[in-house]
């Protein structure tokens, strides 16, 4: 079997993504043609490659013959247009998380995914970070006994500088922060536990970025818009001209197996990591670290007094590659899901349960703390993207 052919459509800072698909020429893929509104930044990245076409309109891209699949790295607000364009074109596709920023939104994407039999991978790579894995691991051995409790505290060190500071700020292109960068977190504390939000509360507010000094429509951001050296939070500059998304928030879920889960995202801490605590009914643990050379400690053998060390420890290894390895390990997972439908770990149901966790969130958060519902899926849907997008007896969606 050929190489899968890829077009990667949107080449800001997960063009990544695409440098890493085509280190497969030869042994599963390689990218063929790129497109971005901004030609100048689409034929400096096409320089990256062999032989590529450069189109300023997607559209152009989806009606390549050379092209099998595409890579959708676009802004948030643009993810369900591009995908479902893709998909209709009979194109795979390997959507960047979130999958969208409405729920709504989530199911045209995988509505049609259903009805032209395209296939679709949503881009979760924390199901493939080292950490998140050994979690896992150790919950689904049964070191903690049966979940009953998570604790996820996000501190978004460079907060300032990725959200703040462009498209990122603007409810109108991302919904919140609790879409945009939380979809990664309540993914991974779906998956870790086993189960989705039903039913999600939440505060929060905009703590610090407010009322910081922002650049004028139309300028670009300054060359050092990402520096260590942007510190204290306070003292930052040139700030998206629009920021209308909380900095801070704190939601609290019950999931459908009963677990009860509380997520706290902070934009402003020195210190940029996920922390992470399951409690079960047996023991708990807790991550120290999220990448290589940290730790997950597990409580399991009684009662005690303050225990920095805990009954076992479990060093994270190393990997390779951006995110932790977890952008490569995802690639060759969406290569081989295409080429050959192999199992993925990653799921568009899921991709959609934690954007609805996140967009439910945020409702609550902007209504004073309401407590909401999370609507179910369409069962047909969830049963077809459950089935590994197997069209075998499927019915069709209401």
């Amino acid at each position: 079997m050929g190489d899968l052919r890829i077009g990667a459509i949107g080449l800001g800072l997960r063009r990544s993504l695409a440098e890493t698909a085509h280190r497969r020429p030869g042994d599963g893929s390689r990218v063929t043609a790129v497109a971005d509104l901004d030609e100048a930044t689409a034929r400096k990245v096409a320089e990256s490659f062999d032989n590529v076409t450069v189109d300023t309109d997607y559209q152009q891209l989806l009606k390549r013959e050379d092209v099998d699949a595409v890579l959708v790295a676009t802004p948030d607000h643009t993810h369900a247009e591009v995908t479902i364009d893709a998909l209709r074109a009979g194109k795979a596709v390997y959507l960047e998380k979130p999958m969208a920023v409405s729920l709504a939104e989530c199911d045209a994407i995988l509505r049609t995914a259903h009805d032209t039999g395209s296939r679709l991978y949503v881009g979760h790579n924390m199901r493939h970070m080292q950490a998140v894995r050994l979690m896992k691991e150790i919950v689904e051995r049964g070191d903690v006994g049966r979940p009953r409790s998570v604790w996820v505290r996000h501190f978004v060190g460079h907060g300032g500088d990725f959200f703040f500071k462009d498209w990122h700020a603007d409810r109108s292109k991302v919904g919140s922060l609790l879409i945009q960068k939380a979809a990664h977190d309540l993914d991974a504390l779906h998956w870790i536990v086993g189960g989705y939000a039903e039913t999600v509360q939440a505060l929060g507010d905009l703590t610090v970025y407010g009322d910081l000094p922002r650049r004028a429509v139309g300028e670009p951001k300054a060359d050092d818009w990402l520096s260590r050296d942007n510190w204290p939070p306070k003292s930052q500059r040139d700030l998206n001209p629009t920021i209308d998304v909380e900095d801070l928030s704190l939601v609290n879920m019950r999931l459908d197996n009963g677990v009860l889960a509380a997520y706290q995202q902070c934009h402003y801490t020195p210190d940029y990591w996920r922390s992470f605590t399951i409690i079960g009914d047996e023991g708990r643990l807790e991550n120290f670290g999220d990448e290589a050379g940290g730790a997950i400690r597990v409580w399991n053998k009684g009662r005690r007094n303050y225990d920095e060390r805990g009954d076992a420890e479990y060093r994270i290894p190393d990997s390779t590659g951006g995110h932790d390895g977890a952008d490569v390990k995802a690639i060759e997972e969406f290569v081989d899901f295409v080429r050959e439908g192999a199992p993925t770990s990653t799921s568009p149901v899921a991709a959609r349960m934690a954007v609805a966790a996140g967009e439910l969130a945020t409702r609550s958060l902007r209504d004073g703390g309401t407590p909401l519902a999370v609507p179910e899926l369409d069962p047909v849907l969830r049963d077809y993207f459950d089935n590994g997008q197997s069209r075998a007896n499927i019915p069709a969606a209401h």
